[in-house]
């Protein structure tokens, strides 16, 4: 008996195209942005704007996407975690040897972006990533879980896996490391800092009316101009 592809392909086809036209956003109330009430510096708005996403309910408000380029310019972007986000900038951690931590390494300007759907905001950052020290990277890891450290001591992170049993033999061994050496060393385990340039504010609307406000570097890099977008 042999499978009829294309009408399973066909129905798959329907299924999502009658479901992604389906789709709605922003049906209900959003808040305001007082855009003449927003700070000098961009910091100060962000933490603002991110303690009110997770009070509204948005899940993994602390989730974000950094885009790098990789040795050819070709763009790349995943999702991962922010850590903190203060004078220095916005903070993420990864292998110095992972593709991201090989991009860096060689072309430091990066690009994050979070959403926060729950509440129509987004905010765009672009700058240049620094990777801190040893000693900061290590102390990223003790304030974190078992489970993080079992992911750091797994390694090898974007490089080819044989097999699924490899991972599960690999990893259950990091995780008993783990609980046995809380303080084990992950010497490519890398704590990074982007400090922005410019940091882009999206408030969403309705009416497709969009409140957008860009703060970008003077030239001197001390201080902060703010400039409203077209939506």
């Amino acid at each position: 008996m042999t499978r009829d592809h294309g009408r399973s392909d066909g129905s798959a086809s329907d299924a999502f195209h009658a479901t992604l036209h389906s789709l709605r956003v922003w049906d209900g109330a959003l808040p305001v942005f007082d855009v003449a009430a927003a700070p000098d510096e961009p910091m100060g708005l962000f933490r603002e704007w991110f303690t009110h996403a997770a009070a509204a309910g948005q899940a993994e408000p602390h989730t974000m996407s950094l885009a790098t380029v990789d040795a050819d310019g070709r763009p790349d972007v995943r999702t991962l975690m922010l850590h903190e986000a203060d004078a220095r900038g916005w903070h993420f951690a990864s292998h110095s040897t992972s593709a991201k931590g090989r991009q860096l390494a060689g072309q430091p300007e990066a690009a994050l972006g979070f959403y926060w759907p729950a509440v129509g905001r987004q905010v765009r950052i672009r700058g240049r990533v620094t990777a801190c020290g040893a000693a900061e990277s290590r102390a990223d890891l003790a304030v974190r879980s078992r489970g993080a450290l079992a992911a750091a001591l797994t390694g090898r992170q974007s490089e080819v896996l044989s097999s699924p049993e490899e991972l599960a033999r690999v990893s259950s061994a990091a995780w008993e490391r783990a609980g046995a050496e809380p303080d084990a060393p992950a010497p490519t385990w890398t704590r990074y800092v982007l400090s922005p340039t410019e940091v882009e504010f999206f408030q969403g609307d309705a009416a497709r009316r969009h409140t957008r406000l860009r703060y970008g570097r003077t030239s001197s890099g001390g201080s902060w101009t703010r400039h409203l977008l077209w939506p």
